[in-house]
């Protein structure tokens, strides 16, 4: 019970954490265009849960499990983004606006579900047993170059008058502000108005509240997987099973908060260019970052086989549940309830089949031995 506690109290603070973040994102990343802020400000910076719960679960725990769990917290927190996030982001904007569906840019599709694809087909084909420094230095250049053309391909969007007229507003309502607020606010953890305190929002106040708002989702991912060890423990299970549901689940919040705000808000293409940019953000840097550094300072990490097993699967899983959705995403003029639904019940599926492993059902191995043989042809 204790530990279900303490992954509420880590989601909470991720939630609350996640409301300075996106209001420092959006102005930083007021002039980008194309879903490119929704690919990389909102999906980096809302990815930060699974780097550092992949760099806790690595150091904080033998290399073995800690490996395993940090792909458990990013493959499965890829299927939720892939899957739950952008239903949701359809439900709540049809829902909102009365409409029939809602229409995404084949662009950003193709562009960010083609290369998600591909990130995910390179995780199977090179992690294998034995990790080395390279591993993690190739997802992280994998990721280098999804950026590089992203930003090579903006076009650039020009502030309006409406952000003028906003940002004099605010520059009259300045002297309102009461100061004492701050330290309230920073025990609530409202952080915009424990930073920004009523000033004008800028490069500089932006940064530091883009910071804080991180530091708070970091230091609330180590409750996080420390409450998701502990009840794997008390379920008799791996905290790899539980990290690929509960870990991921908490740790998606913030691309979740964000996609729905921006949905509520009509940019449809941030909504999915963030989950999707998130999920690539997870497999090359969540992922390649911590790989690279553990490797540099103590060596190869050695995967005993029957852990790779279960790596495996999920991997091939992911791979087979990103195609269906990228086709989900893809056909079709637009986005409705039959595809919202048809994403939430993949979703439930492979919730069904994760627990189903962990407590070693009969009726899954069958799965598991396609997934193993279509492993056996990849690499």
């Amino acid at each position: 019970m204790t530990s279900l506690i303490l992954v509420f109290i880590a989601t909470l603070v991720i939630a609350k954490a996640c409301d300075g973040f996106e209001v420092a994102a959006d102005y930083l990343g007021r002039n980008m265009s194309d879903g490119v802020k929704g690919a990389t400000i909102n999906a980096i910076g809302s990815s930060t849960p699974e780097l550092f719960a992949t760099f806790i679960f690595l150091f904080l725990f033998n290399e073995t499990t800690g490996f395993a769990g940090g792909i458990g917290t990013t493959a499965g927190s890829a299927v939720f983004n892939t899957m739950v996030i952008p239903a949701l982001s359809i439900l709540v904007a049809l829902k909102m606006f009365k409409i029939r569906g809602v229409k995404v840019s084949k662009k950003v599709i193709l562009r960010d579900g083609l290369m998600l694809i591909a990130a995910e087909f390179i995780l199977i084909v090179t992690i294998g047993e034995r990790l080395e420094w390279w591993h993690g230095m190739m997802l992280m250049l994998l990721y280098v170059g999804y950026a590089g053309i992203l930003f090579f391909s903006m076009s650039p969007k020009l502030e309006s008058d409406d952000d003028n007229k906003e940002e004099e507003e605010d520059d009259d309502n300045e002297e309102a502000y009461v100061q004492s607020n701050r330290l309230l606010s920073f025990f609530k953890l409202e952080l915009e108005d424990a930073i920004i305190a009523g000033n004008k929002l800028q490069n500089s106040n932006a940064w530091l509240l883009l910071g804080i708002s991180t530091t708070f989702i970091a230091l609330a991912c180590y409750i996080l997987v420390y409450g998701c060890e502990t009840f794997g423990h008390a379920l008799g299970i791996q905290g790899y099973f539980v990290a690929v549901i509960l870990a991921a689940a908490a740790s998606s919040v913030p691309d979740t908060i964000l996609s729905m705000k921006d949905a509520k808000k009509g940019n449809y293409d941030d909504a999915v260019a963030n989950a999707l940019g998130s999920n690539i953000f997870d497999i090359c840097f969540a992922l390649g970052l911590p790989l690279f550094l553990y490797t540099l300072m103590y060596g190869a990490i050695i995967i005993p086989k029957e852990v790779v097993g279960d790596i495996t699967e999920l991997r091939i899983l992911l791979l087979i549940l990103t195609i269906g959705s990228f086709l989900i995403f893809f056909f079709g003029s637009s986005m409705g309830k039959i595809k919202a639904y048809m994403l939430l019940s993949f979703y439930v599926l492979f919730t069904i089949y994760i627990v189903s492993r962990a407590y070693a059902f009969g009726w899954s191995q069958p799965i598991a031995d396609f997934l193993h043989a279509i492993q056996s042809h990849l690499q």
